[in-house]
């Protein structure tokens, strides 16, 4: 298995099946500005990868992946945020890592432990979910005091409007079982067999024609896209990222305390 970035992210390809792997488990693979660039480079390779057909994104050790690099991201100073328009760095905007494909194959997420926040996002936006049994979920955006209009638009993209709206105004955790439930995972695997289950899952995909599955991809995207970037620009003119309210949710959350209360402003 080759690495990217330090080893941030591994690649493998065998029997035309990419796994490509958050490595970060000393962190519950919080996502970093490093870690997406690295992501969209592997991602990247297995767009280019005449060999494989069909990826499978996961994370190595307790989680997939607790979101956003809190410190890193979310506590950048003001001119910072300014300067850059929100949380995330220059050239590291999770939101475009399944939007810039050249050959639009498709790509499985297989997530175990904890997917919160901004791997929720990445989850949602994978082509095909596949959730161990007893994962839990959390849209971290709402407590944080960054609003989930995006997390909100992917929720209904596939169909799980109601329990979509549920989570996206209260930011509770949910389990895997509820979201399986919902209609927003394709498949529910034991336990431990998540990455067991993707496979198979990816094997029946890549016995296909695959510029046949790559259509679909590319259009489902292109769909997938256009209402997630609508529901941020319709959040964007509030700029939550400058609000005392999410200054003072991340600082909680880093100094591993209650808010102080929020203020609405």
């Amino acid at each position: 298995m080759d690495g990217d970035g330090g080893g941030l992210v591994l690649y493998e390809c065998r029997d035309k099946i990419a796994t490509i792997t958050l490595n970060r488990p000393d962190k519950l693979n919080a996502v970093s500005d490093e870690v997406v660039v690295h992501l969209a480079d592997a991602l990247n390779r297995f767009d280019l990868d005449p060999d494989a057909e069909v990826a499978i994104i996961n994370g190595k050790g307790r989680a997939f992946s607790t979101g956003a690099d809190v410190r890193q991201r979310q506590l950048r100073s003001r001119e910072e945020f300014e300067r850059l328009g929100g949380p995330q760095g220059r050239g590291s905007h999770s939101a475009d890592l399944l939007t810039r494909a050249v050959n639009w194959k498709p790509v499985i997420a297989a997530v175990h432990g904890y997917v919160m926040g901004l791997s929720l996002g990445l989850t949602l936006e994978c082509d095909l979910i596949v959730a161990a049994e007893g994962t839990r979920f959390q849209l971290t955006e709402t407590s944080r005091g960054l609003g989930a209009s995006r997390y909100w638009a992917l929720f209904h993209f596939r169909g799980a409007g109601a329990f979509g709206d549920e989570i996206a105004f209260t930011g509770r955790f949910f389990t895997a079982e509820e979201g399986f439930k919902a209609g927003l995972f394709n498949r529910l695997a034991p336990e431990g067999k998540h990455l067991d289950v993707a496979r198979e899952l990816a094997a029946e995909v890549a016995k296909n024609p695959p510029l046949s599955i790559r259509t679909t991809v590319r259009t489902r995207r292109w769909y997938l896209e256009r209402l997630t970037r609508e529901a941020q620009f319709f959040a964007a003119p509030f700029k939550l990222y400058l609000t005392e309210d999410f200054h003072e949710a991340a600082l909680a959350f880093a100094e591993k305390r209650q808010p102080r209360g929020f203020k609405g402003r």
